[in-house]
Parts: C-alpha cells; structure tokens; sequence
C-alpha cells in the first residue's frame, strides 16, 4: 500500500502532526546556547516537514537507521563514510558555498574528501611528493599571494592525492605515505614540486554510501583531481583541488566538487622532454600545470 499524499492527509492527523512538532521544537527553548537552540529547532522543522511530506513508512525509516548504523560500523580513522554520505548528497559542497563567499579574486574553495590525514611529511620545493606511488609524473608550480597581489611568504601547502590505480596511500593495507606531503612558499610566494597527473577513481563504494548510488543510478567516479590546502598567518585557510581540462567526468563529479575556476590546463609532454627542474624522464611522459592561489584576510 503506498503512502498517502500530504493533500490527502485529514485535518484531525494533520494537527496530531502539527501538535507533535511544536511539542518538540519547545523542547529546545531553554537551551543555554541560542546558536545551538536555533539549529536543533530549524533542524526538527525540516525533518518533520521531510517526513510528512513523503509520507515517510516505518519500514523507510528502519531502513534509514540500517543504513547509518553500517555507515558507523565501517567508518574507521582512515575511512569516513559519514563524509562520503554528506559529499555525495551535495551538502559538504553546500556548506562550502555558505561558508566561502566567492569574491575578491581569491580561489575558490572545494570539498576536502574523506582521504585528508595530518602528519604528512615535508618535502623542499622541487621534491617529490609521489614517494613512489604508480602514475605520470606532474610537475605543478605557481605562487601564493593575498588578494592584494602581495606575495605570501613561508605558506604552507598540504597536496594529497590518488595513485594511478584510484587509490590514496591510506587505502592501502600497507602503512606507507605515498602522494601526500606538505611543502612551503619561497620569499616570493613561490612553490613547486612533482607529483601525478590525476587519473578519475571512485571514491570507497564497497558500503552503504556505494549501495545508495547504485541502486539511485549513480556513478561512484570523481573527475580527476589534486587537492590542496593553503595556510599563512593572517589569511583565510583555503581546502580546493584543481581539476583536468577536457575531462569528461567535470559536469558529473560524484561529490559536485567541480568549478569552474579550479579547471586548470594540465600539458602533456613526451617522454625524454627536458623537465623545468632539468630532470628528464626517457621512460615515460609528464605533465605540467600552473595553479596562482590567493588567499583572502581571516
């Protein structure tokens, strides 16, 4: 039997309904903090909307518990399936977009993604953060300045990203630190290094986020991409990837990370070319990119 319509609800049920969101959103009048008293009760308002108005069935709800009952079991401290379900529903990137304001020329924020581990090792400019992992060399430079123009010496950069074969280091069952690292401007802002010209991989779709777009049609793949996180005193942090130019997954990444700012021109080059570093790699070809963040005031 299917759930009834909202218009099909009779006034008596639909006041029974009513009684009980007023009853639950009065529950969290006397809240010390006002912040978190707004949230809970804008919280519940939705939620009850939510669920009147599909009609929500008490076997929809079970399976709703199910789901995140196992997307707790298999979060772990290298996994997190919680962050996949928020990406893959869009409100990671949402709640970016509230919070980072595009304007004043400053780069644009993305998701940071469930693969982000602290503790990376440093490497110097020019170093290579790969450490060994499968794919193409990528030499990736630019410079980092306020929105001014004012170069920004001594900012951190954390880069992390997936093997040639899909994978981050963490996905491994081995412990290694393989295309992660952590690296610092010169006096003018300047950085360079070499890692891997990013392949497209799905993110982790042997859980429960993984069954969700299977069974909703979905494609499990992220458009190839390099994450970065940018700190310097006094500036905003920024957490954003670049993109691949001419990628075909740009317009339907899994977790809507993709703008348009971030899509950056990433030139191949065939093997034995000379390198910006002097290097040459006879084996195989490279890739070059150049990527200018700015930072805005904190």
């Amino acid at each position: 039997m299917s759930p009834a319509t909202p218009d099909a609800v009779p006034d008596r049920q639909r006041q029974v309904e009513d009684d009980l969101v007023r009853t639950v959103l009065a529950s969290f009048d006397d809240a010390d903090d006002p912040r978190l008293k707004e949230l809970m009760q804008s919280l519940v308002r939705h939620l009850h909307a939510f669920i009147r108005e599909v009609r929500l069935t008490e076997t929809e709800w079970q399976q709703a518990i199910d789901f995140l009952t196992a997307a707790g079991h298999i979060t772990t401290d290298r996994r997190q399936e919680f962050v996949l379900l928020s990406d893959v529903l869009g409100a990671s990137m949402q709640t970016i977009n509230v919070n980072n304001a595009a304007g004043e020329g400053a780069t644009e924020a993305t998701v940071v993604g469930p693969f982000f581990v602290d503790g990376s090792p440093e490497i110097p400019l020019g170093g290579d953060l790969a450490a060994g992992a499968p794919g193409e060399p990528c030499w990736v430079e630019g410079t980092v300045t306020d929105t001014k123009g004012n170069p920004v010496r001594g900012a951190r950069l954390e880069v992390w990203e997936a093997d040639d074969d899909g994978f981050y280091d963490v996905q491994y069952d081995e412990e290694r630190v393989a295309g992660r690292a952590h690296l610092f401007t010169d006096d003018q802002g300047a950085y360079a290094f070499w890692g891997l010209t990013p392949t497209p991989y799905p993110i982790p779709h042997d859980g429960p986020v993984g069954k969700l777009l299977d069974r909703t049609g979905r494609s499990p793949l992220r458009a190839p991409h390099l994450h970065f996180m940018a700190t310097a005193s006094g500036l905003r942090t920024l957490i954003t990837h670049i993109f691949v130019e001419g990628d075909e997954l740009l317009a339907r990444d899994a977790v809507f990370g993709v703008k348009e700012s971030l899509i950056k021109n990433f030139t191949r080059h065939k093997a034995g070319t000379p390198t910006p570093d002097g290097r040459a790699w006879p084996e195989h070809t490279w890739s070059r990119v150049r990527f200018d963040i700015v930072l805005q005031q904190a």
